[in-house]
């Protein structure tokens, strides 16, 4: 279970009307997407491929790929405006204040060089610990992950760990300079069930004793379920659904919600390949008028592709983006995701 959040006048990282565009600026994929993270604070986001849940995490980061970038809104982390910051500015922010850890974190490491040195090398140069302090540092470090041996594991080269090791390896670099802000993109997707839950048991434990703030993405509910406090659920580059996770996941009031949690995993960890929603998204960029989830929607009437469908304040802390969203919770159209185990 996700640990108790914070107030909500602690804001940390506050995204306020993002629109982020691909392909050289041609297509938008992210619609005017706003949110908040309190300091201590574990925030999911939900969706499947293609939802604008990465391309937003890497706007936060200040590392979209080439191509892409912030068109128009706003982020702001502890008072420092992150659109269009220099990248000198970057440099003393990464790796301190906001840290990241992603899916593969073998692709993230130099194959050429230990595991130690480079955690050795970031408490140098983010930390300005001595040469030998840092060794030292590193190794404490290493432990403090659950490594065993960790002054093996010090002289240990990437190939020669597991991806679990690997995964709180980067972890460790990750939370070496004490950041505020850790964004884990997909971190445990690569994971068998049983390593995965221990570094959700990890992030849980670092979030306790550093009082970490973390956004999650993920596409399994699961995962969302065991971490986070509250869940933003995304859908065609739009937010959906937002609420603390246990309320979204009892009662979901988005058909979309409804459908992800249908198809998810929740509550039964031995079935880690989810089913499919029927049909697919619109293709990036389309300019759909009314609900972008419609055309898949079993609740859909005329009105939801009328015009464009705000996301709207149902209860303190829970938003939707449904015109019928109060005719849906009446009929009970959430009752699937009762009972699911968060």
């Amino acid at each position: 279970m996700p640990e108790p959040g914070t107030g909500r006048g602690d804001q940390l990282l506050t995204v306020d009307g993002v629109r982020v565009a691909i392909g050289g600026g041609r297509t938008e994929a992210v619609h005017g997407v706003s949110f908040e993270v309190r300091r201590g604070e574990a925030v999911g986001i939900v969706g499947e491929s293609g939802s604008g849940k990465t391309l937003v995490c890497r706007s936060v980061l200040g590392v979209l790929a080439p191509g892409c970038a912030v068109t128009a809104g706003t982020i702001d982390f502890a008072g420092t405006s992150l659109v269009g910051l220099p990248r000198r500015a970057w440099e003393q922010l990464r790796g301190t204040r906001i840290s990241a850890v992603f899916q593969d974190p073998a692709s993230y490491l130099n194959p050429s060089q230990t595991v130690g040195h480079q955690l050795a090398e970031q408490l140098r140069v983010k930390v300005g610990k001595p040469r030998r302090e840092a060794r030292t540092a590193a190794v404490a470090l290493f432990d403090a992950m659950g490594l065993h041996e960790p002054e093996r594991v010090y002289h240990q080269y990437p190939h020669e760990l597991s991806g679990g090791m690997l995964q709180r390896v980067v972890l460790a670099i990750a939370v070496s300079g004490e950041p505020e802000l850790l964004v884990a993109d997909e971190a445990t997707t690569a994971l068998d069930v049983t390593i995965q839950a221990e570094v959700l048991e990890l992030l849980g434990r670092l979030r306790r004793e550093r009082g970490l703030a973390v956004l999650a993405v993920s596409h399994d509910l699961a995962v969302i379920a065991e971490l986070c406090d509250r869940v933003l659920v995304f859908y065609a580059g739009e937010l959906v659904e937002t609420g603390p996770t246990a309320e979204v996941l009892d009662s979901p009031r988005h058909p979309y919600t409804e459908a992800l949690l249908r198809v998810a995993s929740v509550g039964d960890w031995d079935r880690r390949t989810p089913d499919v929603i029927d049909g697919e998204p619109p293709p990036v960029g389309a300019e759909i008028r009314g609900c972008r989830f419609a055309d898949r929607c079993d609740f859909a009437a005329p009105q939801c592709r009328s015009g464009p469908v705000p996301l709207t304040e149902q209860a303190p802390d829970r938003a939707v983006r449904c015109v019928r969203a109060s005719e849906i919770a009446l009929s009970g159209a959430g009752a699937i995701g009762a009972g699911a185990a968060v």
